[in-house]
């Protein structure tokens, strides 16, 4: 979960571990009286470096509730498989706080890991609206929202003027220059992440969405993928393979190998994170100031982004769940969130500061990614999140390798869902 959130490694994935093993009945919402003491939090790769700083703020002023920082796996399915595993040991699991990929959180409130929390306790009011909506599960805080995320088209902007045409709006513009302009600079046309793992779950899911279509309702209960909508975002995806206007390569991206193939001048267009346009945009990158950001495009205009990002979860088992509770209030603290952006190049779940001048000086995009965050959707909630993904990533995988058509593939995968909903 490095980067999703969405994602994932779109996500930054935390995790506080229990010092020590012994649990306690006590809920996070006792307040004071919920146990304070040391925890440990381990990060799937923190690859700006920026969270050490971040704890060190914590520790000086916490000497009774320290933080010892542990790395996990940098794979959003490593570092799920990992925590699932040790949750399901119950009072002997080593996990004190989890930041769960936001899709997770229906998985583990239904399976009874992470505890209720008090919305009152923590400032929603003053978080980005949608990502709040990802914190929740029948009707019940089980998180706090700490990074949000959302997919964007990055683009040469220095080909795009030279060619006296502007970024494009609509899957049509996007394939006609993918198809037109690329190869005269001796680029690839598009691409997404599209190995089979969870970000090909993120870009499944936004080509039905920016169609008007859903993959599951009713909390993972009713199966509504098989539709006009889902045929058209899938064989959207599936055409540009067959073509060549999407490189065969990008079939084996994920968030890095995609970001690197941009960063490298190998891409006019790249879907993925706004991590990646800050890393591209760094001095020393081959594309550095020539690149643009703007919303990813759909049928007939601005299409829908999958809303990436992460949320703090407290275990139910939790042996200070006082003192994750309080971690958690000051990593979602106004001046943090300005950390986690300025620092760790992540964007914040805090409103306001995506109208901070200063910071839409340091990082052009925020704007636009505001947009993209505002109109962005989850993925589908569902108690059995990571089977559910597991099987879009098979038939969406066969569907862009041409081992079956969109429409076989929408209607299998509307089959196995509906298997998967009624266990």
């Amino acid at each position: 979960m490095r980067w999703m959130r969405a994602a994932g490694r779109g996500l930054l994935v935390l995790v506080v571990v229990m010092a020590g093993y012994g649990a306690s009945g006590a809920r996070a919402d006792e307040g004071a009286g919920g146990g304070r003491g040391p925890l440990t939090l381990a990060t799937a790769g923190d690859l700006t470096g920026y969270l050490g700083p971040l704890l060190q703020g914590w520790n000086r002023t916490h000497p009774g509730e320290k933080v010892t920082l542990v790395e996990l796996p940098d794979s959003a399915d490593e570092t799920h498989a990992q925590m699932t595993t040790d949750l399901r040991g119950g009072d002997r699991g080593r996990f004190d706080v989890l930041n769960i990929d936001v899709d997770w959180t229906s998985e583990f409130a239904a399976a009874g890991w992470i505890r209720p929390l008090p919305r009152d306790r923590f400032p929603l009011d003053s978080f980005l609206p949608p990502v709040v909506d990802t914190a929740t599960y029948d009707g019940r805080l089980y998180a706090v929202p700490y990074v949000t995320n959302a997919g964007l088209l990055l683009y040469r902007k220095d080909v795009l003027d030279q060619e006296g045409v502007s970024p494009p709006r609509t899957w049509a513009e996007l394939e006609h220059d993918a198809r037109t302009i690329a190869p005269k600079y001796g680029l690839g046309g598009y691409a997404g992440q599209f190995l089979p793992y969870e970000g090909l779950t993120v870009n499944a899911a936004e080509a039905v969405y920016s169609a008007g279509g859903t993959i599951l309702g009713g909390e993972g209960t009713r199966v509504t993928v098989d539709s006009a909508a889902a045929r058209e975002g899938i064989g959207f995806l599936a055409r540009g393979i067959r073509e060549g206007w999407i490189p065969r390569q990008a079939l084996t991206y994920k968030e890095e190998e995609s970001k690197q193939a941009f960063q490298d001048g190998r891409l006019l267009f790249l879907r993925n994170w706004p991590y990646a346009y800050a890393v591209a945009s760094a001095p020393g990158s081959r594309v550095a100031g020539k690149i643009g950001a703007v919303p990813l495009p759909g049928p007939d205009g601005p299409g829908t982004s999958v809303l990436g990002g992460s949320n703090l979860a407290v275990n139910t088992h939790a042996r200070h769940p006082d003192s994750a509770a309080r971690l958690i209030a000051y990593l979602t603290s106004a001046p943090v969130q300005r950390q986690v952006l300025t620092r760790g190049a992540l964007p914040p779940v805090r409103a306001g500061l995506y109208e901070d001048p200063a910071l839409i000086r340091r990082f052009p995009y925020l704007p636009t990614l505001r947009t993209a965050v505002l109109t962005a959707r989850p993925r589908p909630k569902s108690p059995h999140y990571d089977q559910v993904s597991l099987a879009v990533q098979a038939v969406v995988q066969d569907a862009l390798t041409g081992r079956q058509t969109p429409e076989q593939a929408v209607r299998r995968l509307a089959r196995e869902l509906d298997a998967i909903a009624s266990r």
